[in-house]
């Protein structure tokens, strides 16, 4: 019954996010409450609750202050030179746009953390995608599956689980599987190139044409422009000029494009030398009036600094955000006022997150309190025929994918896994394999509203979780299977 029961909520809760029925949040409180009345849980529901939400408050805390300190970071100018740079190399094309965002995901996921890689991309992309009025959903869909694909690095989550689960070196674990994730980088890059491709041609269609002025020969110029912009409303959209919300406060609005303004639209071109005007009445507004630039070389070096504590894990996260806050804030925003207003221009955004992230420790509490995590692992090892017991590497890879996407990475690492292995072994497949093929779940484990990185993202860049659903799911499980047939063809994930 507790089998039954929790994959229902699971059909449940994905089809009301999916269908827009129900908010994710509304979603992750009441679905998971209702079918833990039906186990029988009653009152002890409350405490199974509590318990998971006070397990997620360090990281609810770490959102909290990183969401304020990268918010500062991006009012007062540290990020505006990278999104001039990014401009002047992808002019207005949409393709090199989100194959930029590609790239920048790639480089800040090298770090292993989720979170501060989102937040980081998307203070320094959403600018441009409302910009071009192109759509937030590709965004967190390229973001999503480059960082799900990396983070498989030895310093990553999922690797240290498999690693400390099975007793095996982390590096034994990821080493052999660099050409599998070199394979699922290159798949993560082919998905962003034909996105560009979708939305360029999409904003063909709405009246936006591209020019590649190279191949049209108007020009000696290899740069790119958006021409025949039609100016659009934007209906109670809020600009971040002289407030300086940032992509932390939303990002839920479009940016308008200049009517006939041909020069705001050139922001490659010599004369602005990067973003300029072509930023105006975005999160990166050059005249907003929360800019810094005397401060420019204090708060990268801050930032560097945080960045250099953070892979070294000299202080826990909430605590290291908190003091880099403070500073961040002291030194930018002296005055009291200024600091106050500064804090309530995030508000949203901290609330929007964290209230997530709360209403995630519902189900994750109900779904383990009850024991319906624990009654579905153990059925998927029972229907598993002897038969199969060669192809245990591989099951365990394709297991991997649904499983960590509806239950947490230490559920399936520290509670699953093992019993996965020790079953493999009868078959003379070593802990090794099974820890490689483990982890070719991740990209679509990445997408799982159970991951607090994940909702940060969709929250920073205005989208809706279920949109981001459609769009990266199935992708995700393309990266991932090919990542489990690369490490089968090269020997590193064994066939009995």
């Amino acid at each position: 019954m507790l089998v039954i029961l929790g994959f229902a909520m699971i059909i449940v809760f994905m089809t009301l996010i999916m269908t827009k029925r129900l908010s994710p949040i509304l979603a992750l409180i009441i679905v998971p409450t209702v079918f833990g009345l039906f186990t029988g849980a009653g009152l002890g529901i409350g405490e199974m609750v509590m318990d998971a939400i006070a397990d997620m408050s360090s990281t609810a805390a770490l959102l909290l202050f990183a969401i304020i300190y990268f918010g500062i970071m991006i009012d007062v100018g540290l990020f505006d030179k990278l999104v001039g740079f990014i401009l002047k190399v992808a002019g207005h094309d949409p393709v090199k746009v989100v194959m930029g965002t590609a790239l920048l995901t790639g480089a800040v996921s090298l770090d292993g953390d989720g979170s501060t890689t989102f937040i980081v991309v998307t203070a320094a992309m959403l600018p441009i995608y409302q910009r071009l009025e192109m759509s937030p959903v590709v965004l967190t869909c390229v973001a999503g599956l480059i960082n799900g694909t990396l983070n498989i690095v030895p310093w990553g989550g999922p690797t240290a689980r498999a690693s400390s689960a099975l007793q095996i070196d982390a590096n034994d674990i990821f080493a052999p599987m660099v050409p599998a994730l070199a394979a699922g980088l290159l798949v993560c890059f082919v998905f962003a190139y034909f996105l560009g491709i979708s939305e360029r041609r999409r904003l063909a269609k709405n009246g936006v044409a591209w020019v590649d002025e190279a191949r049209s020969g108007t020009s000696g110029s290899k740069r790119s422009d958006l021409v025949g912009a039609v100016a659009r409303s934007s209906s109670g959209s809020n600009s971040s000029s002289g407030s300086g919300s940032g992509a932390a406060n939303g990002g839920t609005t479009s940016a308008t494009l200049a009517d006939g303004d041909s020069d705001s639209l050139d922001a490659s071109s010599g004369n602005n030398s990067g973003s300029g005007s072509a930023l105006t009445d975005t999160a990166l507004d050059p005249n907003r009036a929360t800019l810094r630039p005397k401060l420019f070389w204090f708060n990268l070096i801050l930032t560097v600094a945080v960045m250099v504590m953070l892979i070294a894990d000299l202080l826990p996260l909430p605590y290291l955000f908190m003091i880099a806050m403070v500073i961040a804030l002291m030194v930018n925003f002296p005055n009291i006022k200024a600091q106050q207003e500064e804090l309530a221009s995030h508000a949203s955004a901290i609330i929007a997150v964290v209230a997530m992230v709360m209403a995630a420790g519902v189900l994750t509490g109900i779904m383990s309190g009850t024991g319906m995590v624990d009654a579905m692992a153990e059925w998927l090892v029972a229907v598993i025929p002897s038969s199969m017991g060669p192809y245990m590497a591989v099951i365990t890879g394709l297991l991997s994918i649904p499983m960590t996407f509806f239950m947490s990475n230490d559920a399936f690492y520290f509670g699953i896994l093992p019993v996965l292995a020790e079953t493999a072994s009868h078959f003379g497949i070593s802990a090794a394999d099974m820890a490689r093929a483990s982890i070719t779940g991740q990209p679509v484990h990445m997408q799982s509203p159970l991951v607090p990185a994940i909702l940060l993202l969709v929250s920073l860049s205005g989208v809706e979780l279920g949109d981001h659903h459609k769009k990266v799911l199935w992708r995700a499980l393309i990266v991932s299977l090919v990542m489990l047939a690369v490490g089968v063809l090269i020997g590193v994930i064994a066939i009995g």
